[in-house]
């Protein structure tokens, strides 16, 4: 064989690895590694996906490999068919100034990004913790941008609500909380302490200095109006909280929702009229049976209903219905007028290895919402 022939089969050996790997690309296989057109693994978790003309924008938390806290800040990918995905770079970068809200090594969480068509505006809403506070300071975070991809202009951090009353709560409700105090309480999940969290008591406690805001999403209705909805009162309660009309503040309007039933990494998406809410349950990084609620209106009153999920995850596992398949909700996003329940299967011990889960979300006779495990997209 001649140099020239060697060349050329060294040229069509490169051509054929390179194929190899964009097709392995395009293959999402649930409960594996997804990886992005660079042939690594996509660092976007607790996020969403928004699309923008004819390209969708994939956003997420960038997790370090070891440790739990934000060293680069809010990842975004985008593609033109979901399945191709080009690694955008940071979205919003964290700071190198000391003591800034997102300092570097701060913990930022569940980002979601919506485009505002009246500003023309891309804005970022997520879950904020001060850097070296834990889980504290439970706040939600504002960025906004010209571009998709970025850079997102950081604006503030706080939590919600401060001095702020629920707007379907009547002055005998209010009355009621302002009769609690949370301080007494050593002892929690007893039936006097939850009689005490029903009646507002952390709602009480957190009024003047605000709610807390941890686990979250965004939903856009029909008309444009957003909402936020977010864990809180120590993750207890469910707040809904409507948004401006420029998506960058509150409006003063919220309420609660399944108070004291300990739910977070809340997902919402409606079809045919009725809004469908899935949680899950508060283990930390460990999975739980997921929780849905049903309502007509995003105001509620919410239904309870058991777990949307059935069978087993075969291709991971064989994780249960009852623990999610190993995941945990993180937003659900309408392909082609079909909700997808999009999700994380945590690796605690190394976050950036964390695994994507995508799920088509299907409808039983009676119209309610089931989920099934399949193994590829």
């Amino acid at each position: 064989m001649n140099k020239t022939q060697r060349t050329k089969n060294f040229a069509l050996c490169c051509m054929v690895l390179l194929l190899s790997t964009l097709s392995q690309a395009q293959e999402h296989v649930n409960g594996q590694l997804w990886m992005d057109t660079d042939g690594k693994h996509i660092n976007a978790h607790g996020g969403n996906i928004l699309k923008y003309g004819n390209t969708y924008y994939w956003y997420g938390e960038n997790r370090p490999y070891n440790g739990g806290s934000t060293e680069a800040g809010i990842a975004v990918y985008s593609s033109a068919n979901l399945k191709s995905w080009k690694n955008e770079g940071v979205a919003l970068a964290t700071s190198m100034k000391a003591g800034h809200d997102i300092e570097r090594g701060c913990i930022m969480e569940r980002p979601k990004v919506l485009y505002n068509k009246k500003t023309k505006k891309f804005v970022m809403l997520f879950h904020l913790e001060l850097k070296g506070r834990g889980y504290e300071a439970a706040r939600v975070g504002f960025a906004v941008s010209d571009s998709p991809t970025g850079p997102f202009q950081f604006l503030r951090s706080q939590r919600i609500h401060a001095n702020q009353w629920p707007f379907d709560m009547d002055e005998e409700d209010i009355k009621a909380a302002k009769q609690t105090d949370a301080s007494q309480w050593k002892e929690w999940w007893n039936d006097a302490w939850r009689k005490e969290v029903n009646k507002g008591m952390y709602l009480w406690r957190d009024m003047k200095g605000g709610q807390m805001s941890r686990d979250m999403t965004v939903y856009v209705d029909d008309d444009g109006k957003a909402y936020h909805i977010t864990s809180s009162q120590e993750n207890l309660t469910l707040l809904v909280s409507e948004l401006t009309d420029d998506y960058l503040d509150f409006t003063g309007k919220y309420n609660m929702v399944a108070p004291g039933g300990q739910n977070e990494a809340p997902c919402i998406f409606k079809h045919k009229g009725t809004y469908w809410l899935i949680c899950s349950g508060c283990t930390g990084w460990s999975p739980n049976e997921a929780r849905m609620f049903s309502a007509k209106s995003i105001w509620g009153p919410w239904k309870q209903h058991p777990t949307p999920f059935v069978g087993t995850a075969t291709g991971y596992n064989n994780m249960p219905a009852n623990k999610t398949f190993g995941a945990q909700g993180t937003f659900i996003y309408q392909m082609n007028g079909k909700p997808v329940f999009m999700a994380d299967i945590w690796n605690p011990r190394h976050l950036s290895q964390s695994l994507h889960l995508w799920l088509p979300i299907e409808f039983d006779k009676e119209g309610t919402p089931v989920i099934r495990w399949v193994d590829k997209w």
